[in-house]
């Protein structure tokens, strides 16, 4: 019998591209893998902005994040405050972390190792413990700051992905970008998926 890889991580940050992160959490539970999620108060307040959902950080619902129609008896929501969370130890076994999006504080955080929240924390364990960690941050234009703050994290081990789609399956909708960026999150997190036809591949759009 295959032994069941060890959940994954998810966090939200107050950065513009909510929509990349509840795809990814409905992609990853429909493929029957654990989650272990973690939000950010402001990360609600831009669900708000760009969405119809803003769950409630103190009583979390799931269904007030993805909708009804998926399973998400495999979600485990922390909140962003509590240190005594599993993933906030490097001896809680975990197959990765991503965190989407992420703000360019969180990732300024996290390229320093300051751990001010579970977020932060769980980051930096995945650093430390050299696990996957995938930042990905939708910021434009970037400060040098920023860059430096990339290229630091970088040196670290973790990966910085920006939400940024790609064009040549030829994309027929927001719902297609937005796959195109949660199919490469999947792949740096070892989640085999087809939620984009690939470079090469038969299936691409005409």
């Amino acid at each position: 019998m295959t032994a069941e890889p060890p959940p994954l991580v998810v966090a939200i940050t107050g950065a513009s591209g909510v929509p990349y992160a509840i795809a990814l959490l409905r992609a990853l539970l429909t493929m029957d893998r654990a989650v272990h999620l973690t939000i950010s108060p402001s990360a609600v307040e831009v669900m708000r902005l760009e969405t119809d959902r803003a769950p409630t950080l103190d009583a979390f619902d799931p269904a007030d994040l993805l909708g009804d129609d998926v399973d998400a008896g495999r979600l485990v929501y922390h909140d962003h405050r509590d240190f005594t969370a599993g993933i906030a130890s490097g001896s809680f076994q975990t197959a990765g972390m991503a965190v989407v999006p992420c703000s360019m504080s969180t990732l300024g955080a996290i390229a320093h190792g300051i751990t001010t929240n579970l977020i932060t924390r769980a980051a930096d364990v995945h650093l430390k413990e050299r696990r996957r960690l995938i930042l990905v941050p939708r910021e434009t234009p970037l400060s040098l700051i920023h860059l430096e703050n990339m290229a630091r994290v970088t040196r670290a081990g973790g990966v910085v992905l920006p939400a940024s789609p790609a064009w040549y399956h030829r994309p027929a909708s927001l719902d297609d970008m937005i796959a195109f960026v949660v199919g490469r999150i999947c792949d740096l997190l070892g989640v085999p998926n087809e939620l984009v036809p690939r470079w090469g591949e038969e299936g691409e759009k005409e």
